[in-house]
C-alpha cells in the first residue's frame, strides 16, 4: 500500500498526542475482678498509645520512602521526555527520508529496473526501520503514560498518609491539651491542700492526684475525716464540670499485716474499702456518672519506696485518684484504619 505523506504526517500527529496523555465476699470478689479489668483497661490502653508511637513514626518513615519514589518517577519521567524528543527528531528524518526515496523510485519507474530494485529494496529498509522506530515510540510512550500513573497513585497514597498522620497528631495534640487544662484546674481546686499531703501531676498522658493516708484516714480506718472530705468536694466540682474524664481511685497500703480477727481481713481489703469510701464521697457532693467512676485496691504491691522504714512506709499508705482523658476519637481512627 502506497504511503502518502499525509498520512505519515498523520500518525506522527497521532504518535505526539499519545505521548503527551496521565464488699460481701460476693461484693469483694466483683471488686477484684473490676480492680482487674481496670489493670486491663490500663495496660491496653498503655500497649495502644505504643502502638499508636510506633504507627506514627512508621507512617512518617512510609511518607519518605514514598517522597522518594515520586522524586525518583520525576527523574525517569524526564528521561523518557529526552528519549521521546531523540526518537521524535529521529523519526521526522527517515520520514524525510521516506519521502525523497518515493520520488526517485517514481522517477525510476520507466525502465531503470537495477537501480528501481536498489531504491526499492532501500525503501523497504526504510520502512522496516521506521516501522521499528515507531515501535519504539510507542513503548516509550507507554511507559511514559505508566510511570505517571504511578507518580499519581503514589502522590494520592502520600496525600492520604499524611492526612492520616496530621489527623492522629491533632488527636494527640488535643489529649495533651485536656491532660495540662485538667491539672491545671485540679490544682487551682486542691490548692489549699497542696502541701498537706496531695500532689498532682501528670504521668503518661493522665492526671495523678495522689493523697496521702495522712490527709484522708486515721491508720487502719476506712472513714475519711473531715479534712479529707472537703478536699475531695473541690475535686468532685472539677469532675462534674468535665464530664469527659474518666475517674480511677487506686487505694495503696504498707506491708505490715492486719492482727488476726480483725474487721479487716488484710490489706488488700483496706485498699478496696478505702477507694470505695472515696467513690461514695464523690457521688454524694456532685453530679457524677457512676459508669466515669473506677474503684480498685492496690494493697501493699505498688509501693513508691519499698524500704522497711516508717518513712517508706508512710509514702506507701496513699491513695492515687487518676484522671483519664476519653479517647473515643483515636480509638475510632484506629478501628478504621
Amino acid at each position: 500500500m502506497k504511503i502518502t505523506k499525509k498520512t505519515v504526517l498523520y500518525l506522527g500527529i497521532l504518535a505526539i498526542i499519545g505521548v503527551t496523555s496521565c464488699v460481701p465476699a460476693r461484693k469483694y470478689e466483683d471488686l477484684l475482678e473490676r480492680r482487674q479489668n481496670c489493670e486491663d483497661q490500663n495496660n491496653q490502653l498503655r500497649i495502644e498509645n505504643e502502638e499508636l508511637l510506633t504507627e506514627s513514626t512508621e507512617l512518617f518513615r512510609q511518607r519518605d520512602n514514598l517522597e522518594e519514589r515520586v522524586e525518583q518517577l520525576r527523574r525517569d519521567t524526564t528521561e523518557i521526555g529526552r528519549i521521546n524528543r531523540r526518537l521524535e527528531t529521529n523519526y521526522d528524518r527517515l520520514l524525510e527520508t521516506y519521502e525523497n526515496l518515493l520520488d526517485q523510485n517514481q522517477k525510476l519507474m520507466d525502465g531503470q529496473e537495477i537501480e528501481a530494485t536498489r531504491i526499492l529494496r532501500r525503501l523497504k529498509e526504510t520502512q522496516e526501520d521506521l516501522q521499528r522506530r515507531e515501535d519504539e515510540l510507542r513503548r516509550a510512550t507507554a511507559q511514559m503514560e505508566e510511570k505517571e500513573r504511578n507518580l499519581n497513585n503514589l502522590i494520592r497514597e502520600l496525600g492520604t498518609k499524611e492526612e492520616r498522620v496530621e489527623e492522629l497528631e491533632s488527636i494527640l495534640a488535643r489529649q495533651d491539651s485536656v491532660v495540662r487544662e485538667l491539672r491545671r484546674k485540679v490544682s487551682t481546686a486542691l490548692l489549699g491542700f497542696e502541701g498537706q499531703g496531695l500532689t498532682v501531676e501528670i504521668k503518661n498522658g493522665k492526671v495523678y492526684v495522689s493523697l496521702e493516708e495522712s490527709l484522708l484516714f486515721a491508720t487502719g480506718s476506712t472513714q475519711v475525716d473531715s479534712r479529707g472530705v472537703r478536699a475531695l468536694r473541690e475535686l468532685a466540682k472539677v469532675l462534674e464540670a468535665n464530664p469527659e474524664i474518666n475517674v480511677l481511685i487506686e487505694g495503696h497500703t504498707d506491708d505490715v499485716p492486719f492482727r488476726p480477727g480483725s474487721a479487716i481481713k488484710d490489706n488488700w481489703d483496706l485498699s478496696v474499702l478505702r477507694a470505695t469510701a472515696i467513690v461514695r464521697i464523690l457521688l454524694q457532693n456532685a453530679q457524677l456518672d457512676p459508669q466515669r467512676l473506677t474503684a480498685a485496691g492496690r494493697g501493699e504491691y505498688m509501693p513508691i519506696d519499698p524500704a522497711k522504714t516508717p518513712e517508706a512506709r508512710k509514702k506507701n499508705r496513699r491513695t492515687e485518684i487518676i484522671l483519664t482523658p476519653q479517647l473515643d476519637d483515636l480509638f475510632q481512627i484506629i478501628e478504621i484504619n
